[in-house]
């Protein structure tokens, strides 16, 4: 009988530590450093291309060229140049320049644009990222990544050539989930060399703040005193962390831009909605009739144009939604994704474990939890094809920087329209896309959810370019957290 009690206590024993032991190493596992080099976090996956150098993953040789390096090549005087200081404010928010949003940052094609960041008194630093633009690597603004997190007295020097015309926004990317959410941000627009006289050029910034939703800073119905006839550009800047519906009462409209590429021959559309994701713009063209137009925004803020067609009666966004896979006519891509260089998987899940020791269900890319996943690995010039597949509970609008993407296939379905050129792109739950870009843009570079906490909570990869190699890193002494 002792025997057999002996041996109960020890299978009970081995069942125990066969279960604690893994759970032990995971956590351990799990717990990041005080400071690390985001470029050495995980795994390298080179999309079944030619694999780099040896070293090229996370390593300081001297062949490698440095992440602080990679800034713009275009010297003299810039065209645009300001000063951005930022402050803490009442009811929690965040200023640029004494506001927010932000002021307007305008350019033309081709400008040299220099912004001084001044870091006024946020004690935890701060940065600017500009969204959606292709800037050198250097200029990205991503605290431990691209940069150091700029701390109160501190000011950084960004320089850029503001190479494509569109739509665009700047935020900060240190502790992006708490700062963009308290105000800061801002527009950004970068005009045609010769704009049309004849348009008005309106931007629509939506933002939520702790009370409540915004259209550039104010809550409810805006105005725009437009005459009939008037043609107008409305840039749509969804700078929130949810997907933005918007519709029109009282004119057709065309989508003229989508994330600051312009559409292919668009057509007028009529009783149908525009979804945009988190972090994406879409340029809508319209031309306001005797009766006035009223654009709303999720049913939480509008911007009446001229009159108002409704008398201000509530409106419902309409049942059907303007596909933007079929939208517009083909053109050329500029690039062959039949044969591309490469292609990886971008799989989203969500799994239990832990991440920096904090026991919870997480996103996961590709059935690993951060930081344990890809670094999607290419060489300059390769033609990139990324498959992602939400599998998860929510959706995720992901989000590249420094890269432009077009969208082949949604669902298996391929594209017919105008090429979708997105770096923000709404994959809703169980939806699976097929995306295409060239590696243009040497650097290291974040490629992550838009919503935020999301990324916050581990949704979070990279695209590192072989013989690019850190300059900086998470934690330290700046504090880095890039989310």
């Amino acid at each position: 009988m002792r025997l057999r009690a002996r041996w109960r206590w020890v299978v009970a024993g081995a069942a125990t530590a066969a279960l604690v032991v893994p759970v032990g190493w995971s956590w351990q596992a799990s717990l990041l450093p005080d400071e690390y080099d985001m470029a050495a976090m995980g795994y390298a996956d080179w999309g079944g291309g030619p694999v780099g150098e040896p070293g090229a993953h996370g390593a300081h040789g001297p062949s490698g060229v440095p992440v602080a390096e990679l800034t713009e090549t275009a010297a003299g005087p810039a065209d645009v140049r300001e000063t951005f200081t930022v402050q803490t404010a009442s009811a929690g928010r965040f200023t640029v320049n004494g506001q927010t949003p932000g002021p307007l940052l305008e350019a033309r094609v081709g400008d040299l644009v220099e912004v001084t960041l001044v870091n006024d008194d946020v004690e935890e630093g701060v940065t600017l990222h500009w969204h959606g633009v292709g800037v050198p690597n250097a200029a990205d603004g991503v605290a431990g990544v691209t940069q150091d997190a700029v701390l109160p007295g501190q000011s950084h020097v960004y320089r850029f050539v503001a190479d494509q015309a569109g739509s665009f926004w700047y935020h900060s990317h240190q502790l992006s989930h708490e700062q963009v959410r308290r105000g800061l941000l801002g527009p950004l627009v970068v005009h045609e060399e010769r704009p049309d006289p004849a348009v008005v050029d309106q931007v629509a910034l939506l933002h939520a703040y702790g009370d409540g939703p915004t259209l550039n800073g104010e809550p409810g119905v805006s105005e725009l005193d437009v005459a009939p006839g008037q043609r107008v550009r409305l840039r749509v800047v969804n700078t929130d962390n949810g997907l933005a519906t918007v519709w029109v009462t009282g004119a057709a409209f065309e989508v003229t831009a989508v994330d600051a590429t312009d559409v292919n021959d668009p057509s007028p559309v009529e009783d149908r909605a525009v979804r945009v994701p988190a972090g994406g713009r879409v340029d809508l063209g319209l031309e306001v009739p005797a009766g006035g137009v009223r654009v709303d925004f999720g049913g939480t803020t509008s911007l009446v144009l001229g009159r108002d067609p409704t008398g201000g009666a509530a409106t419902l966004p309409p049942t059907e939604v303007v596909d933007l896979l079929t939208y517009g006519r083909p053109t050329d891509l500029g690039l062959d994704p039949t044969d591309p260089d490469r292609v990886f998987d971008y799989r989203i899940g969500k799994r239990p474990g832990f991440l920096d020791g904090r026991p919870g269900m997480w996103w996961s890319i590709n059935g690993h939890l951060f930081p344990d996943v890809a670094m999607f690995m290419v060489e300059e010039g390769d033609v990139v094809v990324v498959r992602i597949e939400n599998g998860s509970d929510d959706a995720h609008p992901m989000h590249l920087h420094g890269h432009h993407a077009v969208v082949l296939s949604r669902d298996g379905v391929p594209a017919t329209g105008s090429p979708w050129w997105v770096d923000s792109l709404e994959v809703g739950t169980g939806e699976t896309f097929e995306i295409a870009f060239v590696a243009d843009n040497p650097g290291l570079w974040m490629d992550h959810c838009h919503n935020l906490p999301h990324a916050a909570q581990g949704l979070v990869s990279h695209l590192m370019y072989a013989g690019v190699v850190s300059s900086y890193r998470v934690g330290g002494g700046p504090g880095n957290q890039p989310e």
